[in-house]
């Protein structure tokens, strides 16, 4: 590409505090839920530069039903002499090892993992992640959405196998080289996050080889080794129905999700929000599927005026969340 030979011809003074190297990982799932398992994983390694040093790709036995055949492709047929998780977690986790996890929407795969390793009873060799949403809002690039296909169509990257591991991670390579040198050409300070492994998992009763089964996401528990980082943002008050959330606003959670608690929880703190554990006068917002539930959170929030909203408005908010007063971007 011209940009790739330009900036080999004027190469990027480098900011000293850029990690060493990268993993830019995708992954194809059973689903969204906390017990949903890995289908398909790609790995692409990157050097500090964004350059590609190697690639990697295998199918994975999910030993259950695989889930949204429709969207990855990958039958019960072709999966069935795919090798098991515990079989490919060493070769895994030797490409992660010292390396940041970059992914689009870094929070899921980097729980798909996570929780993938602690199944296996090891550990995932991360301590940070980098996703490339959050990157591309950090540079304001200018994009119609926040999907992989607009990231690609903004850097000339052409997909080819949209949803297939191998073929996403390297169009996400491609594309996170460029944003990469454009952050380092502005000296950001990259949007690293910390990641701390789980510790435990207990898996539920096997579900049944039925396509298109969803069991509540109950039927299987972990608890992470990992204290959530402060939010770095003043509480701006509670949430206006209407408007957009605004950086630092407390949001608390009630009752069942169809996704995942914790990457619900990663996908806020990834935005500049506060999590709250319980309902006060300082929360900005519930977050709830039921609001006619007597959860004490629902029952504490009618009591304080806290403004309730379900799943899917607040996953539509998240896509728009606005700076902090008095930060880049803020007013």
């Amino acid at each position: 590409m011209l940009e790739d030979r330009a900036a080999a011809e004027s190469p990027t003074p480098w900011p000293t505090a850029y990690p060493d190297g990268y993993a830019v990982v995708d992954v194809e799932t059973t689903g969204l839920a906390r017990d949903d398992r890995i289908v398909s994983a790609a790995v692409y390694q990157l050097d500090a530069r964004g350059q590609v040093e190697d690639q990697w790709y295998t199918l994975v036995n999910p030993e259950r039903d695989p889930g949204p055949v429709w969207i990855h492709g990958l039958t019960t047929e072709v999966l069935s002499g795919a090798p098991l998780f515990p079989e490919i977690a060493g070769e895994l986790a030797a490409r992660l090892d010292g390396r940041v996890l970059v992914a689009h929407n870094a929070a899921f795969d980097w729980s798909m993992l996570a929780r993938e390793f602690a199944r296996a009873r090891a550990t995932a060799p991360v301590r940070q992640r980098l996703c490339t949403i959050a990157l591309s809002k950090e540079l304001r690039l200018p994009l119609p959405n926040h999907k992989l296909e607009s990231l690609a169509a903004h850097y000339g990257v052409v997909q080819q196998r949209a949803h297939h591991a191998l073929d996403d991670a390297r169009v996400l390579a491609e594309a996170f080289r460029p944003s990469l040198r454009l952050a380092a050409q502005a000296g950001l300070r990259l949007p690293l996050l910390a990641c701390q492994p789980l510790t435990e998992w207990s898996d539920g009763p096997a579900r049944p080889a039925t396509v298109g089964y969803q069991p509540s996401y109950r039927q299987s528990t972990w608890r992470a080794s990992r204290k959530r980082p402060a939010c770095p943002y003043p509480n701006p008050g509670r949430y206006e129905p209407g408007e957009q959330l605004i950086q630092g606003m407390r949001v608390a959670f009630s009752g069942d999700t169809s996704i995942d608690r914790e990457l619900l929880e990663d996908r806020a703190i990834d935005a500049g929000l506060h999590i709250a554990t319980s309902v006060s006068r300082l929360t900005s917002l519930l977050v709830t599927n039921d609001p006619d539930s007597p959860t004490s959170k629902t029952t504490k929030a009618r009591s304080f005026g806290t403004p309730v909203i379900d799943e899917a408005a607040f996953m539509q908010l998240l896509l728009h969340v606005t700076p902090a007063p008095g930060t880049s971007g803020g007013s």
